[in-house]
């Protein structure tokens, strides 16, 4: 795992087109931005651990 420090409003660059900005830093809460292609699905883990809980009940 890469592990990289940032301050708000800096950014992380991935591939060629998603970016992580990071937009606020509150105590131990980190609030991000993402910018991706529509194609490109984003998810907190707790929402794509349900959808791949919902893929596998479905199989």
């Amino acid at each position: 795992m890469l592990v990289l420090s940032r301050h708000t409003n800096e950014k992380i660059i991935i591939g060629d087109d998603v970016v992580i900005t990071v937009v606020e830093i509150r105590g131990e809460k980190v609030k991000i931005g993402i910018e991706a292609p529509r194609s490109t699905s984003v998810h907190r883990e707790e929402v794509w651990l349900s959808i791949q809980g919902h893929r596998e009940a479905a199989e």
